[in-house]
Parts: C-alpha cells; sequence; structure tokens
C-alpha cells in the first residue's frame, strides 16, 4: 500500500471508531497514528533484515507514544489502539485486518519460547482494555474479549471471552464483534452466573431438607402413637 493511501486508512479508521475526534487534524496528535505509521517503516526494514534500524525506530516508538510493536510482528489493515497507553505487540504475533485494541492491552509470549511464540488474532476482533493474550495462541474471526480478561487458549470465531482465565460465555448466537462494535462493558460475568447458580442449587437443597425434616417428624408422631 502507498503511503498516502496509508494514512487515508487511518484517518478514516480512526475517525470512524473514536466518537471523541471532532477533526481530521486531531488524528495526527494520536499516539496510535504515529505508532503503526512508524511500525510500517519498521516491519519494512526487517523484512530487509536491518534488524537493528527496525527495533531502533520500534524502541523510540515505544517512548514517545507509549505502544511497543515489535517491527517482526505481521499487522493487517485496519487497527485501530484506543489511547494505547501499555499496549504491547510481540515480535510472531499475528492480527488480521479490522482489529481494535484498547489501552494495556499484551500480544505477549509466555517464556523463552522459539519460533511461534506469540498470538494470532484474526479479523473483525475486539480487545478490551487491559485483557492479556498469551502465548502462541489463535483469536478466531468475529471475537471479542472483554476488559481484564487472561486469554491462554484457543478461542473460536464469532466468541466472547471474559474472566480469568478467559472463559467463552457466547459462541456463534450472534455476530459479537465487529469494526462498529466497541462495547467493552454488556458483556456476560461467568463468575456472578455460577454464583447465582450456586445460589439456587442452595435454596433447593435447604427446601428439600425442610420437607424432609417435615415427613420425619410426621413418622415420629405416627411411631409414638
Amino acid at each position: 500500500m502507498k503511503f498516502i493511501n496509508f494514512v487515508k486508512q487511518e484517518i478514516a479508521v480512526i475517525k470512524d471508531r473514536d466518537p471523541a475526534i471532532k477533526s481530521t487534524m486531531e488524528v495526527f496528535l494520536y499516539p496510535s497514528f504515529k505508532a503503526i505509521l512508524k511500525y510500517r517503516k519498521a516491519h519494512k526494514l526487517f523484512l530487509k533484515k536491518h534488524y537493528y534500524r527496525a527495533r531502533r525506530i520500534s524502541q523510540k516508538t515505544a517512548r514517545q507514544t507509549g505502544i511497543e510493536i515489535h517491527p517482526g510482528a505481521q499487522i493487517g489493515e485496519g487497527l485501530f489502539i484506543d489511547h494505547g497507553h501499555g499496549v504491547v505487540i510481540g515480535e510472531t504475533a499475528i492480527i488480521g485486518d479490522n482489529v481494535t485494541l484498547y489501552q494495556g492491552v499484551t500480544l505477549g509470549g509466555t517464556g523463552k519460547e522459539q519460533g511461534k511464540r506469540h498470538p494470532t488474532v484474526g479479523n473483525n476482533v475486539m480487545i478490551g482494555a487491559g485483557a492479556k493474550v498469551l502465548g502462541s495462541v489463535t483469536i478466531g474471526n468475529n471475537c471479542k474479549i472483554g476488559a481484564g480478561s487472561v486469554v491462554l487458549k484457543d478461542v473460536p470465531d464469532n466468541a466472547t471471552v471474559v474472566g480469568v482465565p478467559g472463559r467463552i460465555v457466547v459462541l456463534n448466537d450472534v455476530r459479537v464483534a465487529d469494526a462498529n462494535d466497541l462495547d467493552q462493558v454488556d458483556l456476560p460475568d461467568p463468575v456472578m452466573n455460577d454464583i447465582d447458580e450456586l445460589k439456587t442449587e442452595n435454596d433447593e437443597l435447604k427446601e428439600r431438607i425442610i420437607q424432609l425434616e417435615d415427613k420425619l417428624n410426621e413418622c415420629r408422631k405416627a411411631n409414638s402413637k
């Protein structure tokens, strides 16, 4: 993609997904705009095996923006990083098209593995603030990862994941994430669901115990006559 076309695309992406933006000129002030722009430059150098120059660009950009993207990462079109401070994208991470990352997201490894050790993220994925996706896992297309979640296993297409560790709470019922679905709040809570189920079971057990005690008392009365 030519540089001018890339700039136009990034402007359109940011204006579409950030309701706070009021003018096109504001886009040039966004840390994510600068971080992605510099990543594209560093990635080209990385592919040409100019590793030091590529890393120098990425590290300087990380200090300036708070967004650390390794030049070896593979990133598709339409990436949007909202606010962005604390975002980390590892060397072997692969990101598809129309992906949205919020502040504090980590696409990282789990140790000193060799080879493919960072996540693969599909198309039309939203990853909420503070979420961690670790290891060589795959996040399918049209997925939503809730804020603060920790994902350590593969996630199929059309899934919503929340919790620590991440649990799938919606699958295939609806298209749960796309370029316009940026809601990080209205997600199911699997922990509260489990607590509610335990409360229901506890109430049922209490009712059953009361019934058994009543029968036992009736039997005792009958035997005492």
